[in-house]
């Protein structure tokens, strides 16, 4: 009997993030959580039992790190994609934070009517960090849909991420140490008290991501931070280092003067 085969089930891994206290569960193929995700957490300044918005979840990496780290935090992603809203939320089963992590399906540009703008504490996102037609070509539609820009562009994503939080809340955001200016213009005159973490590259190498945090409807000056570096945590080893360090929160010690 002839026929089309059948389509192959997606492969998938599980991870450790945060010494082992996150299991996550993500496709082998595609866009993988690195340490994006990761650091975004740790630079949340979250309390027990506030509200955070993750928006464009994933397979979840962010929400669950902040979730380990802040006790009795609630977390809601919005995530367009499906089938990662399945999977980050059986990724809230797997580490048996369903009670305090959720997931809704949604576009930023069309919201559920279920999200309220205004209604949480702080909002996390890792937007897309190429512009649409301005990148070289990725081949894998999972990877393309989360590292390039669709119809939402930058602006889109920081409007979106002021208008769901409080006043006086905050907005997180990671992105390309390039697009600083960018992504500074947007917040202007819209939020202030903005933090800056560049993300270490190396030695004598320049910061390639960045951790802008701003808070809503505040004016007071912006804090360029220390750089933030992984490796001491882990005795000097890079990777063991990006596993585990994230486990607690980013402070925001200022650059000291003449530095």
């Amino acid at each position: 009997m002839s026929g089309s085969p059948a389509a192959a089930e997606p492969a998938f891994t599980e991870d450790r993030l945060l010494g082992g206290r996150v299991r996550l569960r993500q496709p082998a193929e595609g866009y993988r959580v690195a340490i994006d995700p990761v650091f975004l957490a740790a630079a949340v300044p979250a309390e027990p039992h506030q509200l955070v918005l993750d928006v464009g979840c994933g397979a979840g990496a962010a929400m669950l790190c902040l979730a380990a780290r802040v006790p009795h935090s609630r977390v809601v992603g919005l995530e367009m994609q499906r089938d990662l809203v399945r999977l980050a939320g059986d990724n809230a089963i797997l580490n048996a934070m369903e009670a305090r992590v959720s997931v809704m399906i949604g576009d930023l540009l069309r919201p559920p009517p279920r999200l309220s703008p205004g209604a949480f504490d702080h909002v996390m996102a890792n937007p897309p960090y190429h512009e649409h037609g301005r990148t070289v070509r990725v081949t894998a539609s999972g990877r393309a849909d989360a590292t390039v820009e669709g119809e939402a562009d930058l602006a889109a994503w920081v409007r979106f991420a002021l208008a769901m939080v409080r006043p006086k809340g905050t907005v997180t955001l990671i992105h390309r140490a390039d697009r600083i200016d960018a992504l500074l213009g947007e917040i202007a005159g819209r939020a202030g008290e903005v933090v800056v973490f560049p993300l270490w590259a190396g030695e004598d190498r320049p910061a390639s991501r960045i951790l802008v945090r701003a808070r809503k409807h505040i004016a007071a000056p912006a804090l360029h931070a220390r750089p933030v570096d992984p490796t001491p945590a882990a005795g000097g080893n890079a990777d063991r280092g990006r596993r585990a360090w994230c486990g607690r929160r980013l402070s925001g010690a200022p650059v000291p003067e003449g530095r």
